[in-house]
């Protein structure tokens, strides 16, 4: 059967993005993005050489993999790539995101020229980190479509105090997909990213919200670019748990998009709101508790209980009315260890109203609630109908699936929305005092 594509291709849009061809309509310029070639095909192989040779990554490339992501694509671009020249490899046992494993791929790749990933989300990052940091250029071909970070230019990092951040690098030269490989990657990476994919909904929300209450900036430019996309994906997310390689396609797409959109905002909100800092604080926090998955596993059950909570609001005509912002220090302090407590509580400053500033939102609420309602509803989609994709795509839906003890997923609906500064929904029921009532309603 013919696999079913976008008309113009898997890159179609990408492509025009890419190439400077694409106006951004907020400033009528043509588009310019880091990036020198993303190809999204159905099969690269025989291809691969061909791809890397015109990325000028240096005479000598070292292909770094886990065992895996060797096994899965690593062996075969290794030995491509030898037909250009000299090949080393690096076998990743175990890797993780994190400092200790930054020093220790720095180490590795300290004389290395092109430097040629092969995985998902921990490869990609930790290359994309360790390169960014020498300005050495690499290019990734991603194993499993986990996550949205492989066009982001930044890198989630855990620094050794623990706390988890997303750390400014840069975009790899060359970003390549082959759907056969990622289709046949384990279903539970597909669902996590289908997870990332699924938090537009309640990411938009949180962040129209922001910069209509207290000024944030925004943008509608990711959300142009993914949306034709998103739509296509939702009605294919029972062949993300299938394996199907047209639901992987336009799920790269739209990871794609995303990761693309960093470029045109320079943050990333438009795909990571209240609900990723639920993730982060598990990754951060949960220590021994932690079940072992993947960020976007925990991010597809935060985005379903974000949408919740942002439903209590929205179905209400009447305005939230918040109070000045209460903070436990020593809480905090406790939870986090002093070190990072006080990272953060420098970090959430910002949003932290005192009686005055409390009162102005209280009054701006009251202004603008009928109108605001009106317009974070267009952008929400119905909770029922996010159930029932993340169910679909076979994502966890509950902390229990998760594996993760229900009162630490609690804790971090409640106590994640300290680690970072972007006002969400978490923000605003914290502060009129529901939201632990909500939490502790929340599996």
């Amino acid at each position: 059967m013919a696999v079913t594509m976008p008309y113009g291709g898997w890159t179609a849009l990408i492509d025009d993005i890419v190439g400077g061809r694409w106006s951004n309509p907020e400033t009528g310029m043509l588009a310019s993005v880091p990036y020198e070639k993303i190809v999204i095909e159905e099969s690269l192989d025989g291809r691969e050489a061909a791809l890397v040779a015109g990325l000028e990554l240096g005479d000598r490339y070292t292909v770094v993999a886990d065992a895996d992501t060797w096994d899965a694509m690593g062996s075969r671009v290794a030995k491509a790539l030898g037909s250009l020249a000299p090949v080393d490899t690096v076998i990743l046992e175990h890797p993780h995101a994190d400092m200790a494993d930054v020093a220790d791929l720095s180490e590795r790749l300290a004389g290395a020229e092109g430097v040629v990933a092969v995985g998902s989300g921990t490869i990609n990052d930790l290359c994309k980190f360790v390169t960014g940091r020498t300005n050495r250029r690499y290019a990734v071909f991603g194993t499993a479509a986990s996550m949205n970070g492989y066009t982001s230019t930044t890198a989630s990092i855990t620094l050794k105090s623990g706390l988890k951040v997303s750390l400014p690098s840069h975009a790899p030269s060359g970003f390549f997909i082959d759907l056969n490989v990622n289709a046949a990657a384990p279903a539970y990476l597909s669902a996590a990213g289908f997870a990332d994919c699924l938090v537009r909904s309640v990411a938009q929300v949180d962040w129209w919200m922001s910069h209509r209450l207290i000024g944030s900036l925004y943008s509608k430019v990711p959300y142009i670019i993914q949306d034709a996309d998103e739509q296509e994906l939702n009605t294919r997310a029972k062949g993300i748990a299938n394996g199907d390689i047209a639901a992987n396609g336009y799920l790269h797409r739209v990871l794609t998009m995303c990761g693309l959109g960093v470029s045109f905002t320079g943050m990333s909100n438009h795909g990571s709101m209240g609900e990723h800092q639920v993730s982060h604080y598990i990754d951060c926090f949960a220590g021994e508790k932690h079940p072992g998955t993947l960020h976007g596993q925990q991010v597809g059950v935060a985005t379903l209980s974000m949408a919740r909570l942002q439903r209590l609001f929205l179905d209400s005509e009447k305005p939230p009315v918040i109070r000045p912002t209460k903070i436990d220090r020593e809480g905090m302090n406790a939870r986090m260890g002093h070190e990072i407590a006080a990272q953060c509580w420098q970090e959430i400053q910002p949003k932290a109203f005192d009686a005055r500033a409390a009162a102005e939102i209280n009054e701006k609420l009251a202004d603008i609630w009928p109108t605001l309602r009106q317009e974070l509803k267009a952008f929400a989609l119905p909770v029922e109908d996010m159930e029932q994709l993340l169910r679909d795509a076979g994502g966890p839906m509950t902390s229990a699936d998760l594996g993760l003890p229900v009162e630490t997923y609690r804790e971090a609906l409640v106590h994640c929305r300290e680690m970072r500064n972007r006002y969400a929904f978490l923000d605003i029921a914290a502060d009129a005092g529901l939201l632990e009532d909500f939490a502790a309603g929340e599996v």
